[in-house]
């Protein structure tokens, strides 16, 4: 009933718009019309925005209001052959007002809208565009109708954009939503005596959502003021609420809001959508997979000769009974805590509107120049170079180190992953707080369990090896796969810091070499203070790890092709060079789903190179601006696109959004 009575208050007051616009009303909404360019080219496409700043506590409303408000009306005059396409929207805010879900504009906002400008026009000919916008604005207790009259005259001619127009569109095309490019569905059904709709969206398991919210465009499909529930069936997101009575959608269209990062436009066909496995059976086989994941880590190059050294050490060591437990223990209270504060903190992270998944950590140079100098530091250990002394405290020492080690090897784990551990941590990240740490103490648990059960089970330690002198062999074989981990992290800081940054890593990871050698030859000596020549080294260490600075993001192109960029078309274009263009994105089910059952197939692979065949790969998961407005020349407002550019031809061909192998290696031949 409140939403009949206020949509009846809007209706009459949008009716009286232009009673109340000729006595002179003030508008709430300033309104500006802003073209990106005022000298287009004739034949060609211009933007323009309805730059809008609502007054403080105020609000503008979107294509679909929601409960109560009214969808911004637009009369256009038009010189003779220009043509306007349909206003765009950006991502709307939820405001709920008595019960009532309004989706509008609490801040600034910009709609967007294509002219396309008739061919033949001469330079200089002005073309006089008007627009008459109607639009509803409110605020927690009023409503206004409000016209705005606009006007622009634009000029034919060679379409320059401004340096600052161009970031001002380019801003506000960041706004809209992308079309998801994969077709989602959509299932209406009776539970409990109510109608429920439930929309399975394709989205990557391993991306992360927020805040996730579906807003719908399909009139009357949804309550809008219903709460939604969203969660993941593997690459599927179910958002699920209470359907309109009587809906009965052949479609419905919306944008879904990830929360994290772009929006979707989205439209769901009617199909089966798969429920939500249930919160605790998602729990039991993240945790068991964790623990699983965990397990493997253990057999991985940078774990496995930890694990060894203090398998060898609790044999060579020959603990009773109670000292065998104690250190298993300690190890494991090392490796747990460190897992759980590594997953306390990514919850935290993402707690606070960060997107960032497990070993959040590495995508900073200096944890990974830290791990650089840890991992060299114990590589040069098992080579021999150096011994590294286990402290001892009345008898009691065996737990100090056994923690120290259990911390060390969870820590040095997170370059490595292994099967099972991408599954289980990717639905740690969408489960409440106390189930993910849960899980990532099953990370931790799985971890540790081999030297665990070494401690606690007396047959397994009577079947460790007697020490011997081949124990000294065996610990510098193990330093090998220690060095290639060392190798593979300055690799990664050269990726992260550049070449600047990884000369700083390698030559902190030389210096720390230089003085563990020395130190081992002050320990064959016998002298004291043997560690001493390691303290300058680990302040130059701290200084490097301080000083390290992430490099300009760069471009790495995939599959044997190179970043896009229209300067090259052209080029290999006017070279007569065969080029397949496709454009892509992390997020793209479709797109992952082509390059690998097609794309990076060997048979393309080899067939494009026998050809001659350049491919240039647009990369679009940040929203690059310039990609955007390529794609929207050639008809698309997102991804996947395939374009193939034969010798000679005008303009490309618009490949379908599912490849095959086939197909590419036919347009090779």
């Amino acid at each position: 009933m409140a939403r009949f009575c206020f949509m009846l208050m809007a209706l009459l007051a949008w009716l009286g718009a232009g009673a109340a616009h000729a006595q002179g009303q003030t508008r709430h909404i300033a309104i500006t019309l802003v073209a990106e360019t005022e000298t287009p080219a004739a034949g060609g496409e211009v933007t323009l925005a309805f730059d809008s700043r609502p007054e403080p506590g105020w609000h503008g409303y979107w294509q679909n209001p929601g409960d109560a408000g009214v969808e911004t009306r637009l009369d256009w005059t038009l010189p003779t052959g220009v043509t306007a396409g349909p206003l765009r929207y950006p991502v709307p805010q939820r405001l709920s007002i008595a019960g009532l879900m309004n989706y509008v504009y609490e801040g600034p906002f910009a709609q967007l809208v294509q002219l396309t400008l008739p061919a033949g026009l001469a330079p200089g000919t002005r073309l006089p565009i008007r627009v008459q916008s109607d639009y509803l604005v409110c605020t927690e207790q009023l409503c206004v109708p409000e016209r705005a009259d606009l006007a622009i005259t634009l000029t034919i001619g060679d379409g320059r954009i401004a340096p600052e127009r161009r970031a001002a569109f380019d801003r506000w095309r960041a706004a809209l939503p992308r079309p998801l490019g994969s077709p989602a569905r959509f299932a209406i059904a009776e539970e409990d005596g109510a109608a429920r709709v439930r929309i399975g969206v394709p989205f990557p398991a391993d991306q992360a959502i927020g805040d996730a919210y579906f807003y719908p465009l399909t009139p009357d499909a949804f309550s809008y003021s219903a709460p939604q529930h969203v969660a993941r069936a593997g690459d599927t997101l179910v958002i699920e609420t209470a359907a309109a009575e009587g809906a009965r959608p052949d479609r419905i269209e919306g944008v879904l809001a990830t929360g994290t990062g772009p929006a979707f436009r989205v439209t769901a066909q009617p199909g089966v959508v798969a429920r939500p496995e249930g919160p605790w059976r998602t729990t039991l086989l993240a945790l068991l997979g964790a623990i699983l994941g965990g397990l493997i880590l253990n057999v991985m190059p940078c774990v496995f000769p930890i694990l060894s050294l203090k398998a060898l050490h609790l044999a060579r060591a020959g603990e009773s009974a109670r000292g065998a437990r104690r250190e298993a223990l300690a190890y494991t209270a090392g490796v747990l805590l460190t897992c759980l504060a590594l997953g306390g903190a990514l919850l935290a992270l993402r707690a606070a509107g960060v997107a960032a998944g497990w070993a959040f950590q590495l995508q900073d140079p200096r944890v990974i120049l830290l791990l650089l100098l840890l991992v060299t530091g114990v590589a040069l250990n098992l080579a021999g170079l150096f011994v590294l002394p286990t402290p001892r405290f009345a008898g009691e020492s065996g737990a100090a180190g056994a923690f120290a080690t259990g911390a060390l090897a969870a820590f040095v784990a997170t370059p490595c992953t292994g099967p099972f551990l991408g599954a289980a941590l990717g639905a740690a990240l969408v489960l409440p707080t106390a189930a993910a740490l849960a899980v990532f103490a099953g990370l931790g648990l799985g971890l540790a369990l081999p030297f665990l059960l070494l401690g606690f089970v007396p047959a397994l330690r009577r079947r460790l090896p007697r020490p011997g002198a081949w124990t000294g062999t065996l610990q510098r074989i193990l330093s090998v796969p220690m060095f290639a981990t060392a190798l593979a992290l300055a690799w990664i800081l050269g990726r992260q810091a550049g070449v600047d940054g990884m000369a700083l890593g390698l030559g902190a990871a030389l210096l720390l070499a230089l003085a563990l050698w020395w130190t081992g030859l002050r320990q064959a000596s016998g002298r004291a203070r043997a560690a001493w020549p390691l303290l300058p080294a680990l302040l130059l260490g701290i200084g490097a790890i301080v000083a390290v600075e992430r490099a300009p993001a760069q471009a790495h192109a995939t599959a044997g092709g190179e970043p896009f960029d229209e300067a090259r078309l052209a080029e290999l274009r006017t070279a007569g060079t065969p080029v397949f263009a496709y454009f892509t994105a992390d997020w793209c089910v479709t797109c992952k789903v082509n390059e690998k059952t097609a794309i990076e197939t060997a048979r393309v692979t080899d067939a494009f190179r026998a050809r001659g065949v350049r491919v240039l790969v647009g990369d679009w998961t940040d929203g690059d601006p310039a990609l955007g407005r390529f794609l929207e020349a050639h008809g698309r407002a997102g991804v996947p696109l395939y374009l193939w550019y034969a010798p000679g031809a005008s303009e490309p061909k618009v490949l379908p959004q599912l490849l095959t192998p086939d197909l590419l290696v036919g347009l090779a031949q």
